[in-house]
């Protein structure tokens, strides 16, 4: 069933704007969803979007400046919508704030925001950006052939780097797939852990295992794994290499060295897509050691062909208090001494 709103109707209170907004068709389970457990989804939008919002039965008044309670009526309308589908839960009703940032929320209707986002269809999964640096991220990958994703935890950057890469390998631009981090993590020797090397670092990789599991399947991972069409591997073994027809993403690049860096760019063969992801806030190498990924950005800048999409804590989809540490600690480095440790 469609979704019918009627056309908000803006009022003046106490210096601030009205918008009232009636949704329809009339289901109390789905209004419910709505709002959540003691209205906790309509605060969530309170204070995300800085408005004011009350209802009684399907009719839902907002009130704040124009274009934030505007703002909000739309995400109302894109709410009631989703619970068409699914019940709504905290999660969800925060990645359709942060996917409202595509556009002006002053448009017509809440379809428009879908229609925004580009999405990537996978056989098992359709996964649509939240914002427009994601959105940008997406479209640089399918045009260039060196990609960077630089920003905060949470921005989605290995998770869509994984998804464009199970994409080419679907539709056959891509025989194999190369998921590679460097051995540094938090300061921490891997010497201590059993095993050889790649079970030594198997457990830092998680994170894109747990990307790929989420959008083949275990059992069909773990077969692509068995015939080496998906390798995970650590950086070190890219050395001396030549990756034709791949698809590679170096995750956590902020803990390559500057040599690391150039070693593994210069691997890059025909008919080949690199991704290269990271923190610069959350380096782990020697103090005395630049960071690769650092000193690219400088280097490769203005190359034809390389792409940059930098995230920033706007761009944050995790849960909300994400985003909160990710200002709280960039507002707390800006203060420190040039050369003080963080």
């Amino acid at each position: 069933m469609s979704v019918e709103a009627s056309k908000a109707s803006q009022k003046r209170k106490s210096g601030r704007d009205v918008v009232d907004v009636r949704l329809e068709p009339v289901d109390n389970q789905r209004l419910a969803s709505l709002c959540g457990q003691f209205d906790e989804h309509l605060k969530q939008v309170e204070k995300y979007l800085g408005v004011e919002i009350n209802h009684r039965g399907n009719v839902f008044r907002v009130i704040g400046s124009v274009e934030r309670a505007t703002g909000a009526a739309t995400v109302l309308k894109a709410l009631y919508a989703e619970t068409q589908k699914d019940e709504l839960n905290p999660e969800r009703v925060q990645l359709l704030l942060q996917e409202a940032g595509l556009k002006n929320l002053t448009n017509d209707s809440a379809n428009n925001m879908d229609d925004a986002a580009p999405r990537l269809n996978l056989r098992n999964k359709s996964i649509k950006t939240r914002g427009p640096n994601q959105a940008h991220y997406i479209n640089a990958m399918a045009k260039n052939d060196i990609n960077f994703g630089i920003g905060p935890a949470g921005t989605g950057k290995t998770y869509l780097a994984v998804a464009a890469a199970v994409k080419a390998l679907e539709e056959g631009r891509v025989q194999r797939l190369i998921l590679a981090r460097p051995a540094v993590e938090a300061g921490e020797r891997l010497g201590f852990l059993p095993g050889d090397l790649a079970q030594k670092v198997d457990p830092y990789l998680r994170p894109l295992y747990d990307a790929l599991y989420e959008m083949l399947g275990f059992d069909y991972v773990t077969k692509l794994i068995e015939k080496h069409i998906i390798e995970v591997a650590p950086l070190a073994f890219m050395r001396g290499r030549t990756l034709n027809e791949a698809f590679i993403i170096l995750d956590e690049a902020q803990n390559t060295t500057v040599e690391q860096m150039k070693m593994f760019l210069t691997r890059i063969g025909f008919g080949s897509t690199v991704v290269v992801t990271g923190d610069l806030t959350q380096t782990d190498l020697p103090v005395s050691r630049q960071s690769g990924l650092g000193h690219v950005v400088h280097v490769l800048k203005d190359i034809d062909g390389i792409s940059f999409t930098h995230f920033s804590q706007q761009d944050v989809v995790r849960h909300p208090l994400v985003q909160r540490v990710v200002v709280a600690y960039e507002a707390w480095e800006s203060n420190q001494p040039p050369g003080a440790s963080s």
